[in-house]
């Protein structure tokens, strides 16, 4: 019963770092990158559609961004997207191509970046706090249900904070290297 919890607890506490993981690559850094774009939607006859299931977005270079909607009448509803987003991105279009320049980041724009990237990374920690939390009152439960003997449960609870610590360096391994990539020039 024990060895459930620990892969289960392992298994979701796998998951907050893979969210975490998608969280900065929507963080803009100096280079092009088409997950930017992975939160925004058009208005595709009627139902808001993810833009990677209307267009092809790609890096055309480090600092520019097309995208090839799969539709031409599709192009200005990308367009109106892209400026709703909050991304503060500033599309040009030709007939059948928008592109969008990403203009360098300022110092100012660097730290808010980053600010933003650690506020990420908190709530991983939380998340896996939280697991952890709910793995030990699930041991404590079997403990006092007399499931499992005492010093099994206290075993089970330090191999619970021993996950959690690895697992908490390694979203503060991702946060520093984030915060590096931000802060590249």
């Amino acid at each position: 019963m024990i060895q459930d919890i620990k892969r289960d607890a392992d298994a979701r506490m796998g998951k907050s770092i893979e969210s975490l993981q998608a969280a900065f690559a929507r963080i803009r850094t100096g280079r092009a990158n088409a997950k930017l774009l992975d939160g925004v939607h058009v208005n595709y006859y009627g139902v808001d559609t993810p833009l990677n299931q209307v267009a092809t977005v790609s890096a055309e270079d480090a600092r520019t961004l097309t995208i090839s909607p799969w539709e031409k009448k599709l192009i200005p509803e990308i367009e109106k997207a892209i400026l709703k987003s909050d991304l503060g991105f500033n599309p040009s279009t030709t007939s059948d191509l928008i592109r969008i320049p990403l203009p360098s980041l300022t110092e100012e724009n660097r730290r808010d970046l980053t600010k933003q990237a650690r506020h990420e990374a908190e709530h991983a920690k939380v998340a896996i706090r939280n697991i952890r939390r709910d793995a030990i009152n699930d041991i404590r439960t079997l403990a006092k249900d007399k499931s499992v003997a005492e010093d099994e449960a206290r075993r089970a609870e330090e191999d619970m904070q021993k996950l959690t610590d690895r697992h908490v360096a390694e979203v503060d391994k991702l946060l520093a290297g984030k915060e590096a990539d931000l802060m590249a020039i």
